[in-house]
């Protein structure tokens, strides 16, 4: 076996699976403690065994790392190879801010939503990877709080579109109106012209609608009478449905839902959480004392500065495999699509550096594989009839690939 890692301790004192110790910057990264249904931590259950499955050999015995921030264009030996990183942009940021940054933004949230910081945490990684979240739960849980303590928490432009059976496509996406006074088409921006979109309720529009947003996602752009106009950046949708009440609603269909990185579900709250919900929000709006904690520009460096978090080949295959298996398992009638493995590895890339690592791990992956492959299948008829949930098929893909080895 060579010597050639994923991980192992690097300069922020950590072990293999990077968590839970500290930053570069002496301030702690908290330890997650997720669901594997919801969020990041252990691999689904079952799956790869402890709740720190790849803190142990042959992880651990990896050389330090060379520090993370580096100057533009400096090529420095990484893994067994060498490549040229950037150090995020012109003023310095880089992926050892993200750990930071993003803990920062979480803090701020979770004094708003109590109890969720694996939904939290999924959020903030979608964010990175520079994709759009899709939240289904009964009413009532925090989903539309949850997106509006994000946008308050980061100084940016936030847009909320109420999704009802009468709302056009041109109420999302903008319309040129003629001024009389210049005689000229004038462009008036929709809703979708945001750095942060909440579409709520997204199922009660109708297809058409959803179609206008969902192109706006994937292109991040409007085309309207043959001009272009780009979408700002940083540039997140934040969509919420309703899994009750279906009576006049159009579900998303299976290929709209594939333009979503990642979903997730926020669930009830413990009673201690809801208590402490009741002392704290009972008297008062929640939203009136969250104040901003990053702004918009910061979070464009950070996403541009996590493109350059390092995946090893073996990783790379590791994503295709497990990907790859939801296509072969007689359980789904539909696997996942081959913008789902792009999708797993910008996820993997994003939680990586909120971890405080610039390289990624197994563990990444297996952690990130229910939120975002499982919206994206389709169980069988026999599946269902055995009451096999989507997430329990995806955690039995995710076994029956191979942990790589460092070799």
């Amino acid at each position: 076996m060579s010597s050639t890692p994923y991980g192992g301790p690097d300069r922020y004192g950590q072990g293999a699976n990077g968590r839970g110790s500290g930053d570069s910057f002496g301030s702690p990264v908290p330890a997650p403690q997720r669901s594997a249904s919801q969020g990041f931590g252990t691999a689904p259950a079952g799956g790869h065994g402890t709740s720190a499955p790849y803190a142990a050999a042959p992880y651990a015995a990896a050389p330090v790392r060379p520090p993370t921030t580096i100057s533009p264009g400096t090529t420095v030996p990484t893994y067994g190879t060498s490549v040229t990183r950037a150090a995020g942009n012109g003023q310095g940021i880089g992926i050892a801010d993200a750990a930071v940054v993003m803990g920062r933004v979480r803090d701020a949230v979770e004094t708003i939503i109590e109890g969720k910081r694996a939904a939290i945490d999924t959020a903030l990684v979608v964010m990175l990877a520079e994709g759009h979240l899709l939240l289904e739960d009964v009413p009532g849980v925090g989903k539309t709080m949850l997106a509006k303590a994000l946008g308050r928490a980061i100084d940016c432009r936030v847009n909320r579109v109420q999704f009802t059976p009468d709302l056009l496509p041109t109420d999302i996406t903008g319309v040129s109106i003629y001024n009389q006074a210049t005689r000229e088409f004038e462009f008036k921006q929709g809703g979708i012209f945001a750095n942060i979109v909440l579409g709520d309720e997204i199922n009660r529009a109708s297809p058409k609608t959803q179609s206008a947003m969902l192109e706006a996602m994937e292109e991040r752009q409007v085309s309207m009478d043959g001009t272009t106009h780009k979408l700002p950046n940083p540039f997140m949708v934040i969509a919420t449905q309703n899994p009750i009440e279906m009576e006049g609603t159009y579900p998303l269909p299976e290929a709209q839902r594939d333009r979503f990185m990642a979903r997730i579900e926020m669930g009830y709250p413990s009673e201690d959480a809801e208590v402490k919900m009741l002392q704290t929000h009972g008297g008062r709006h929640p939203l009136d004392s969250l104040t901003p904690v990053t702004d918009g520009a910061t979070i464009s460096a950070l996403i541009r500065a996590i493109t350059t978090v390092y995946v090893a080949p073996a990783l790379e295959r590791y994503i295709v495999q497990v990907v790859a298996a939801t296509r072969r398992t007689r359980d789904l009638r539909l696997g996942a699509s081959p913008r789902s493995s792009l999708q797993l590895l910008r996820a993997s890339r994003a939680l990586a550096a909120m971890s405080g690592r610039d390289y990624i791990t197994p563990d990444d992956v297996a952690a990130l594989a229910v939120p975002v492959l499982a919206h994206r299948v389709l169980a069988s008829t026999e599946a269902q009839l055995a009451q096999r949930s989507v997430d329990d098929i995806i955690g039995g893909c995710l076994r029956s690939v191979p942990i790589p080895d460092r070799s």
